[in-house]
């Protein structure tokens, strides 16, 4: 590929020692945003809650955030190194006073001018002012640098990306989707471990759930005391082992006694498997597992389907596992989700199976057998969650590039996909089994307290949503 001229990059000058002349100057304008505080407060670690924390800064003398001083310092030294002298400057002294809050959303202009010039040691000293929208002067200084002597001029270097993700933030808003729900019981199964313990203990403190512990009790409190846990006020109920536990567990749920399951320290299929055998715990669907992930470098909450239970689905299966995940998204305030039926490839493909279920499952979309979601299919990862991956294979559709569902055409796909995006993206997920009459707040012994309560909270909102459920009513009355 040829190069481009430099008639058709940016590029960067600099101004020479002896180019500048008194008065002159250089000006830079920039607007503060809110994720400019947060890319400096990671950058620089001042994390000071003035900067990040309204509920503080609004008790403050400012009256609300306020961006970092130095961010105002920062935008003199991108003018110096940049472009007034700019490359080849080196910094040797400056000073700054800081008279008014730089909020965001408004907007600065920098100016650098020079006031002296020392021909001998090549040193100039500018008058740096920083003004807002307003021409309020917010920060003023001097600086003294040594000026280039040397020509520069070479292309313009773009800044990296920074992708800002918080993922703390992220759960906090997550988790404020219960402030007005009332915590339900819980059945937490077999927690004889440190990390179902906590994750259980957490949920209850934050008015998720209203933890009832059932397993070898002795266990529970030896894993509490290791953990330094307060078991106080907690319902304990006995079970010899966790097959045992998870049957009591499942009993509880029949009878309408807990509303929510949660998972402990078992195997999956221990859990499951004693649900399946209540028939008042069916609903005529199968169960299935949705994850639902905040991504960093997607602009929206993605859920992927089923990486926990189903190991090879069928066709009919499949319809059950897409119903799951559209009712779940409904749940979460989506009332028409756009899922991608996954395969490795785009086109329907009869020596790829997939191909074929995700043609079929997109028809019966069409027909009404599916309803509530836009349905596409087969679609590769790529063009799913890319917009400029599905331009460029030329799909036409609603759902590439846009997918709010990702249905995987087995099990060891979604789960390598869900753990890619957890391990590899920097995801935060958490997860719940739909298709019964309770959920399941179902997590893996390698999750930590957020992910646990973050399910929690997916499962209390599946169960707040099922009380609508005529038969789950009965047993609520009935209990």
């Amino acid at each position: 590929m040829k190069p481009a001229s430099e008639s058709e990059q940016d590029i960067v000058e600099n101004t020479t020692y002896d180019e500048l002349s008194i008065g002159q100057s250089a000006t830079l304008t920039r607007t503060l945003a809110l994720n400019d505080i947060r890319a400096f407060a990671a950058v620089s670690g001042d994390t000071n809650p003035a900067h990040l924390d309204p509920a503080y800064a609004n008790q403050t003398l400012f009256h609300g955030v306020i961006g970092h001083g130095m961010w105002g310092g920062a935008l003199i030294s991108a003018v110096l190194g940049t472009q007034f002298p700019g490359p080849g400057t080196i910094y040797l002294h400056q000073d700054l006073d800081f008279t008014k809050p730089v909020r965001i959303g408004d907007t600065l202009r920098v100016t650098v001018t020079v006031t002296a010039k020392d021909d001998l040691k090549k040193r100039v000293e500018l008058q740096c002012e920083v003004c807002n929208q307003h021409d309020e002067v917010v920060l003023r200084g001097l600086a003294r640098v040594m000026a280039p002597t040397q020509k520069v001029k070479r292309p313009k270097i773009s800044a990296p990306q920074i992708q800002l993700f918080d993922p703390v933030e992220r759960l906090n808003t997550l988790l404020s989707l219960a402030d007005s729900l009332e915590a339900l019981r819980c059945a937490v199964v077999h927690p004889c471990d440190a990390g179902s313990l906590v994750g259980a203990l957490d949920a209850a403190q934050r008015g998720l759930i209203i933890p009832v512990l059932v397993g070898p009790v002795g266990k529970i409190r030896s894993a509490a005391i290791a953990g330094n846990l307060s078991l106080d006020g907690i319902e304990l109920i006995d079970a010899p082992h966790s097959h045992a536990a998870a049957e009591q567990a499942a009993q509880m749920a029949a009878r309408g006694e807990v509303e929510i399951l949660m998972k402990g320290s078992l195997h999956t299929d221990e859990l499951i498997h004693a649900v399946l055998q209540h028939k008042e715990l069916a609903t005529g669907r199968r169960l299935s597992h949705v994850f639902r992930f905040d991504v960093p470098m997607y602009s929206k909450p993605l859920m992927v389907t089923d990486a926990a239970l189903n190991i090879a689905p069928t066709l009919l299966e499949k319809v059950d596992i897409v119903r799951n995940a559209i009712d779940f998204a409904h749940i979460m305030g989506n009332p028409n989700p756009k899922v991608a039926i996954l395969s490795a490839v785009e086109t329907v493909t009869p020596a790829i199976p997939s191909t074929l279920d995700a043609a079929a499952l997109c028809k019966m979309a069409d027909r009404g057998q599916i309803k509530g979601a836009i349905v596409d299919g087969p679609l590769a990862f790529d063009n799913a969650i890319s917009p400029h991956a599905a331009q460029v294979k030329q799909i036409i559709s609603p759902v590439a590039g846009d997918a709010d569902i990702l249905v995987a055409p087995d099990l060891e796909s979604a789960n390598m996909l869900a753990k890619q995006l957890e391990y590899m993206a920097g995801a935060s997920g958490a997860g719940v089994v739909l298709g019964a009459r309770v959920p399941i707040a179902l997590t893996s012994r390698a999750d930590g307290p957020a992910v646990r309560m973050g399910s929690a909270l997916l499962a209390l909102l599946v169960a707040h949503h099922l009380r609508t459920d005529p038969l789950r009513q009965s047993q609520l009355k009935q209990a």
